[in-house]
């Protein structure tokens, strides 16, 4: 059975879309409620991160896994069975029976979400052919979009009139209807027999989570802590063992060799780039607006949600794009634009006008809309589809691994900046003296600009190499 019905395939590509609108939905909404979540559960602000926390790590440490059942067993399958498990974390988590309650819920969560994030790409290129697999992940990607516009505003309305599990219970409706969807318009694919790689699928599990966490730490704690340089450590121990067991297992969870088409690895290492660069605005740029600037959060949340709105309208363009030019090229051409956004960022100051971090905001999140969809082509078209399953999660796993190293240079740029200003250490915003944040920002986003700028680097040789492929194909 095939796993997507031709005739079905745009019903099936919106259950996807379905499932990353609410999944994107969900994570804003919870970050928005984490402090009013930390009043109503007795618990410091400091621990109740870790309801967030905790769902990027497990998230992260089961994208492969998933991914490598997914060839196994049916991409469909496994997506059904995460959106399934995502729909009942989300009503576990929204039972207020304490806080270690919501940590179980939100892992419950995690888990589903990484069954279907680790499929969602595989099921696209598997169900739509070179000539509209642009549009499909452009297409994908507005939903993406649309749920991070509609998090900030639709969290701040339901606090307001109702407490905070009622933001679990919003995942439930977009739920069922993906699932729905998925049960009518995919099929279950078709079971490869071959082993699992259970010991593999643990050695990475260990790396990413110890990574994750060390990173995490060092945050707040610095890379000299102990706790942090252990973690960090047992991190790397870990994942050198992890490569080696993937080179001498007969049926590895990560084909090594996939490595070796060129185009793949160019272009997971674009996304991880390019989603470190997007991590360094998303926690800058509210400090920048609530305490330098010193604007209302509701001001500054609008400012925000200008990136993703932008997002919005450009995702499908890149698409649309990719459909018709070199995929690489169109890649690029959305990275130069981020190269520029975020170099133009080290021009704002303590009395820059509103206009201008607009006018800035929305070149950035033009180049990410472009850069979004055509990206998604590059890593997975050049694909066995035997893979599709696992090259798809380890394209999702270089996102996540980005955002978490992005927050993490970034905290780390800013607070040695700071510091050594100040001469004493320095992890929170100085009231008293604002430029010593302005001067961290400037440091943090000129680094910024060198990763996109090696981003531009990394798909300029990828153009030659797509226009090969494309010839051979």
């Amino acid at each position: 059975m095939m796993e997507v019905a031709h005739a079905r395939r745009w019903w099936a590509l919106t259950a996807l879309g379905f499932f990353a609108f609410m999944t994107n939905l969900d994570g804003s909404v919870v970050n928005i409620a984490v402090p009013v979540m930390a009043k109503s559960l007795g618990v410091p602000a400091s621990r109740m991160v870790w309801a967030t926390s905790v769902y990027l790590l497990v998230l992260s440490a089961l994208l492969l896994p998933f991914g490598k059942l997914g060839d196994l067993v049916g991409k469909p399958r496994i997506f059904k069975w995460g959106t399934g498990g995502f729909i009942i974390g989300s009503v576990l988590a929204g039972i207020d029976l304490g806080f270690a309650w919501l940590i179980m819920a939100r892992i419950v969560q995690a888990a589903g979400a990484a069954m279907t994030l680790a499929n969602t790409y595989g099921i696209v290129t598997s169900s739509f052919d070179a000539q509209e697999r642009g549009k499909a992940m452009g297409y994908a990607g507005t939903f993406v979009a649309l749920g991070s516009v509609a998090g900030p505003a639709v969290g701040g309305l339901v606090l307001s009139v109702a407490q905070w599990p009622v933001i679990f219970w919003l995942n439930v409706p977009f739920g069922l209807l993906a699932l729905a969807l998925a049960l009518w318009a995919m099929g279950n694919g078709v079971p490869m027999p071959q082993p699992f790689d259970w010991l593999g699928a643990s050695l990475q599990a260990v790396a990413i989570a110890t990574g994750f966490w060390g990173l995490n730490l060092s945050q707040t704690d610095g890379f000299g802590a102990p706790v942090v340089v252990s973690l960090l450590v047992i991190a790397v121990v870990a994942m050198g063992g992890f490569l080696w067991h993937e080179a001498h297992t007969p049926a590895p969870l990560l084909g090594l060799k996939l490595f070796a088409n060129r185009l793949f690895s160019l272009g997971v290492l674009a996304v991880f780039l390019v989603f470190m660069v997007q991590f360094f605005t998303t926690v800058l740029m509210p400090f920048y607006l609530e305490d330098a600037l010193q604007l209302s959060p509701g001001v500054a949340g609008a400012l925000m949600s200008v990136y993703p709105l932008m997002m919005v309208f450009f995702t499908p363009l890149g698409g649309f794009l990719a459909d018709k030019m070199n995929v690489a090229k169109v890649a690029l051409v959305g990275v130069v634009i981020i190269a520029l956004g975020s170099a133009a960022y080290v021009m704002l100051g303590l009395h820059s006008a509103v206009w201008v971090f607009i006018g800035i905001t929305v070149l950035l999140g033009i180049g990410s809309g472009i850069f979004q969809s055509p990206i998604g082509d590059v890593v997975m078209s050049v694909v066995p589809k035997a893979q599709l399953g696992v090259a798809g999660s380890f394209n999702a796993l270089a996102r996540n691994l980005g955002m978490v190293a992005g927050t993490s240079v970034t905290t780390t740029l800013l607070f040695a900046q700071m510091s050594a200003i100040a001469k004493h250490r320095v992890v929170s915003f100085p009231a008293a003296h604002p430029a010593w944040f302005i001067s961290g920002m400037h440091v943090a986003m000129g680094i910024a600009t060198l990763l996109a700028l090696t981003a531009c680097g990394v798909l300029w040789r990828s153009v030659s190499k797509w226009r090969e492929f494309a010839a051979k194909a």
